[in-house]
């Protein structure tokens, strides 16, 4: 990436409660920013550095033009239980859209129970709070499957970054960070602080083609 001064990062899903922190702590960086909105009435952020472009789906000219201006693409889209494919469907474009360039930085949310159970977990989250997670969430985890699968079959510089239960909790930079795994005991990340770890993990070549697991 950029010096991080300069550099130029596109967040996906800016409007959602993750998004808006990566980019408001991205802008508080120095970054310039482009958000990606359906509706850029509901990005309450103004800035002179930031760049809000309406998206509602995705168009490859637009996509392809750019991020061919863009250091990193952070996506801020998280597992919901309301259907559908966000993640495999952007991801998608947005590999397409970097098919020529390789080293550009990709840093997408994903969710701890894509990944495997951590270490030391206690045989009620294993056998009775996971599966019944992973029935309310299927559709949600099965779409964030496809999208890890499809970043590791492409060439891009991609990580995954897979947080437990998401709250509002403020942001205290106290968190863990497990590449390869889960984070053992951790079951809540605040939303500021997975932010700040997409941000962080831009950075950290030890990531980079590797999924990272986030919590306290």
């Amino acid at each position: 990436m950029a010096d991080e001064s300069t550099a130029r990062i596109t967040v996906l899903g800016a409007t959602g409660g993750t998004g808006r922190q990566v980019v408001a702590q991205a802008l508080a960086a120095g970054h310039r920013v482009t958000a990606l909105v359906r509706d850029p009435a509901r990005m309450p952020l103004v800035h002179d550095r930031l760049d809000v472009v309406r998206m509602p789906v995705p168009d490859p000219g637009a996509l392809r033009a750019l991020l061919g201006r863009t250091d990193a693409v952070v996506s801020g889209l998280a597992a919901t239980a309301k259907g559908g494919s966000p993640a495999t469907v952007w991801t998608g474009a947005v590999l397409a859209a970097l098919a020529d360039r390789p080293d550009t930085r990709l840093v997408a949310v994903s969710a701890a129970p894509v990944g495997p159970h951590p270490q030391g977990s206690s045989p009620f989250h294993r056998f009775v709070l996971s599966p019944l997670v992973g029935l309310v969430f299927r559709d949600a985890y099965r779409d964030l499957e496809r999208m890890e699968a499809a970043l590791s079959a492409g060439g891009a510089a991609w990580t995954v970054v897979r947080p437990p239960r998401l709250t509002d909790d403020p942001g205290t930079g106290g968190y863990r960070l497990v590449v390869g795994g889960n984070v053992p005991s951790g079951y809540r990340i605040g939303r500021a602080d997975l932010a700040h770890a997409l941000l962080r993990v831009l950075d950290d070549p030890a990531t980079v083609r590797r999924a990272v697991g986030v919590a306290y």
